[in-house]
């Protein structure tokens, strides 16, 4: 490969960043899902009233003649859609059973013996620990309706619990040292049973049972379901999935947006296998239900409704089991609610055998490089307590495992520097023959040992660590509020400052303007960052073309511009990185032989301009 198509490779890899960056910023940037879920939440405030005619039609209860045949529960019938309610409003509508623990509050609503209501007590909706708790369940009737229930559907025609059920319970109050259990009889000889248990974080073992005393059998099949009224705020960007997730039986992730779900216009996804777990993912909070892991269960995600507010809803449904007069049956099934905390989904996955339960964190295609790299900064957070200063360290370790491989590339780049006067007097030589231009160049290089792509190593290499790092700050929960120092309180939003703000002095927002908002918000470690860029860049041989040398020239602008709403950390990883970059080539180059013409400017410029010796 020539010089020229070393510099055209450059150029595709600057250009393939700029086009995923504009993607990223054009069409899932904040600016743009800010219009869309105005557009739903105008969408729904219209069409609420058909809605909620729509699903008194189309769905049924468990239980009801629709559920005869065994088929997957729905949402309840002669409740609507749209809120009618506050959250406070719809909790003391019904009698409920508290639920406090460590990590949760909230309670459990004793008509339908469902969990919606989960407050997670370690997370505010701000940094400011005033703020509100995060809520993940809230009833049906108020806003952003989000409940787990389990139970059994008959198969035979026998009644069995639903929705409407009011349950007896034996406490008050559910905590890790007392289980609730709730207690109903159908009055036609089936006793039905429900205990639930919680450990101190966010998993609910739920049990339930029938206990048969009527003259006739009874074959029930068990259920459990997730379902979340209207569609929640998205972020919306492609490093994260947000919506359907599971894993059935021995398969892979099954990860379906909201969006995919409403163009297949009602039509459920269905699975089937051997155990799994299957629910929805946030960015950073999840719910599952999760069956026996030897257990067969038939699962699906789907959608009732044409208009908002839409049920979602992840479900599956058990072997069919038939009682015997004086018999028993049980089937036990976990839901998990709360924050996707990595420890505490490994800790799950590993402790009660749930196949696959990390993958309900979005580690992503390059799953082997990004959890090993978020567990090598955890594990260094624990020892330094800050995951800022656990970046800078990890990003240190990578550059030393990496240093072969880059200090060669670095020294190819330094011979290249070093003969690009014999380059340029070439072109002086045969301005007109480009063909003899190319032939002397190889022999040139041959002879001087140089590899005119070895320059691009450093670059291919730290692009894999770079994207698995930017998923680690976005999507882990560890990183969300997680303070560095000085004005960075949030590792995982972007730098609060900005220059067009004069840092605070004027009160008001760029990134509100139309279309190139989001552009606007520069802070100082962007621009830390470009300074730094354009440090390394200078280190580089230039390109020989006028146009090639013009755009690297501003790519350390587009860059600075580019980051401004990036992730504070990975800004300031990139800053760092760029400053070791520097460092290892300058030694390199000196090493080398190579004159460092940067560095002597710099020299010259804070050493001042020199004195005139008098005469």
């Amino acid at each position: 490969m020539n010089s020229e198509d070393t510099r055209n490779l450059f150029l595709a890899i600057a250009l393939s960043v700029l086009v995923m960056a504009a993607w990223q910023y054009f069409y899932a940037g904040p600016l743009y899902q800010r219009e869309h879920q105005a557009q739903l939440q105008a969408q729904s405030q219209a069409q609420s009233q058909a809605q909620s005619q729509a699903n008194a039609v189309a769905r049924s209860e468990p239980g009801s003649p629709a559920q005869a045949g065994g088929s997957a529960p729905g949402a309840p019938a002669g409740r609507g859609a749209a809120a009618t309610e506050t959250v406070g409003e719809a909790l003391a509508a019904e009698k409920r059973v508290a639920i406090d623990t460590p990590s949760l509050g909230g309670s459990i609503d004793l008509k339908g013996g469902g969990l919606d209501d989960l407050v997670l007590k370690d997370y505010h909706e701000t940094i400011d620990k005033k703020s509100p708790l995060i809520r993940l369940f809230s009833p049906s009737g108020a806003p952003n309706a989000y409940w787990a229930e389990t139970g059994f559907v008959s198969a035979s025609g026998v009644r069995t619990p639903n929705r409407e059920t009011v349950w007896t319970a034996d406490v008050k109050t559910l905590t890790p040292q007392q289980p609730v259990t709730l207690t109903w009889d159908s009055g036609a000889g089936l006793v039905f049973k429900r205990v639930i248990a919680v450990d101190d974080k966010y998993m609910f073992t739920i049990t339930d049972s029938v206990v048969n005393s009527g003259p006739e059998a009874a074959s029930v099949r068990p259920y459990a379901l997730i379902l979340r009224r209207g569609k929640p705020n998205v972020a919306g960007y492609s490093v994260l999935h947000e919506g359907f997730v599971g894993v059935i039986g021995d398969g892979g992730v099954q990860e379906v947006t909201y969006s995919a779900i409403d163009k297949d216009a009602g039509k459920p996804r269905e699975f089937a296998g051997d155990g799994g777990w299957l629910g929805f993912t946030d960015k950073y909070w999840g719910s599952a239900v999760i069956p026996d892991q030897t257990a067969p269960i038939e699962a699906r995600f789907s959608a009732s409704g044409a208009v908002q507010p839409v049920d979602y809803q992840a479900d599956f449904l058990g072997a069919e089991k038939s009682v015997a007069p004086g018999e028993s049956f049980a089937a036990t099934t976990r839901v998990f609610g709360g924050a996707k905390e990595v420890s505490t989904i490994d800790n799950y996955q590993t402790r009660l055998g749930i196949k696959k339960f990390d993958l309900m964190i979005d580690w992503g295609w390059f799953y082997f490089i990004t959890k090993p790299l978020f567990l090598l900064i955890d594990a260094i957070y624990r020892y330094v307590g800050n995951f800022g200063v656990a970046i800078l360290i990890v990003t240190v370790l990578v550059k030393l495992a990496f240093f072969p491989l880059a200090n060669r590339s670095y020294q190819s780049m330094a011979k290249m520097k070093k003969i690009q006067p014999q380059i340029a007097a070439l072109k002086d030589l045969y301005p007109d023959d480009k063909v003899k231009q190319q032939q002397e160049q190889m022999e040139l290089f041959k002879r001087e040992g140089v590899n005119p792509v070895a320059g691009c190593l450093p670059m291919v290499i730290q692009i894999p660590v770079f994207f698995a790092l930017y998923k680690v700050i976005f999507i882990t929960i560890e990183m969300r509020h997680a303070p560095f120092f000085g004005w960075i309180k949030d590792l995982s939003a972007p730098d609060p400052t900005n220059i067009f703000t004069l840092f605070g002095l004027i009160p008001w927002d760029p990134t509100a303007v139309p279309m190139v908002g989001h552009f606007l918000a520069l802070g100082i470690w962007p621009l830390i960052m470009g300074v730094s860029m354009f440090f390394q860049m200078k280190m580089n041989p230039e390109p020989a073309d006028p146009v090639q040398k013009s755009m690297f020239a501003w790519m350390p602008v587009i860059f600075t511009f580019m980051l401004g709403t990036f992730p504070a950390g990975l800004v300031i990883y990139w800053t760092w990185n760029n400053t070791l970059t520097i460092i290892q080539q300058y030694y390199i180059m000196t090493k080398a032989g190579v004159r460092v013409e940067l560095w002597d400017n710099l020299t010259k410029l804070f050493a001042g301009p020199a004195k005139t010796p008098s005469v």
